[in-house]
């Protein structure tokens, strides 16, 4: 076992968290701003990389910053020990409303596939690398490029999936098709590419975009209702735009519908 071994309990429905329970010296990597509560006797660090044995070293330790700046993350990931004899809670919470989603690698062959965005925190020992698509229509139509995340080890891992979360099991040749934003994670067995909608009618006016994902099994796949970018998307096109004024959204009429709904605001 080189991943700590640790338990968990996940608490709420719509704007979940999850508090770990850690013995003595066990250790969680957590990602920047998750974190939510925790108990005297934790130790907070922030370290480079995922503190894997992967990234053991100097040169270990850039490598492992590095990966993180490919997916966008920051250089540095926060790892909480529990420094007492008895046993110690820290807990993390979703960014937004959606499910938690508790991965036991172990299950997933040691290796699970996850967006960039979705990793919220993991037992220290698991290691958080890259994924590069070694397929080019992949990368460029894929909605998340080249590169996704990957949960590697023999711990636990939790991602976040936004909205309400729909579990698929795939069997062998059994194909999935997903909009690329709505996929949270999946097992290494399963085959992922970027299928074209085609039609004129469904490119111009479909409103959907021009690609998919297939994802064709053996293998676990996650999907996810609420994307974090149709969410601010549509939170974005309701803000006010500039003098102060909201889209107006009691009626056609705009601010006249806003007056007749009983949004009296000037």
């Amino acid at each position: 076992m080189t991943a700590h071994e640790i338990d968990y309990r996940i608490y709420g429905e719509e704007m979940q968290y999850v508090e770990i329970e850690l013995d003595p010296h066990e250790g969680v990597i957590a990602e920047a701003g998750s974190f939510m509560m925790m108990e005297d006797g934790i130790k907070m660090e922030t370290i480079f990389g995922d503190g894997s044995q992967k990234d053991t070293g100097f040169l270990g330790k850039i490598l492992g910053a590095g990966k993180r700046i490919l997916t966008g993350e920051s250089l540095f990931m926060t790892a909480f020990y529990n420094t007492l004899i008895g046993k110690r809670n820290v807990s993390f919470a979703s960014p937004y409303p959606g499910k938690i989603i508790p991965i036991d690698l172990t299950e997933f062959g040691g290796k699970f596939i996850c967006q960039k965005d979705a990793f919220l925190c993991a037992a220290k020992g698991v290691s958080v690398g890259i994924e590069f698509s070694k397929k080019l229509g992949r990368g460029l139509f894929g909605g998340e490029g080249f590169i996704m995340q990957k949960l590697e080890g023999d711990g636990m891992a939790f991602v976040h999936a936004g909205g309400t979360m729909a579990k698929k099991e795939l069997a062998a040749g059994e194909t999935l098709k997903v909009d690329t934003g709505c996929i949270v994670g999946f097992d290494h067995t399963v085959d992922y590419d970027i299928e074209f909608i085609g039609g004129i009618k469904n490119t111009v006016f479909g409103g959907e975009g021009l690609f998919f994902a297939k994802l064709q099994g053996p293998g676990t796949v996650f999907v996810q209702s609420l994307p974090f970018s149709r969410l601010a998307g549509r939170v974005l096109a309701s803000a006010p735009r500039s003098g102060g004024k909201n889209k107006g959204e009691g009626s056609i009429l705009g601010g006249l519908g806003d007056l007749l709904d009983g949004d009296n605001r000037f």
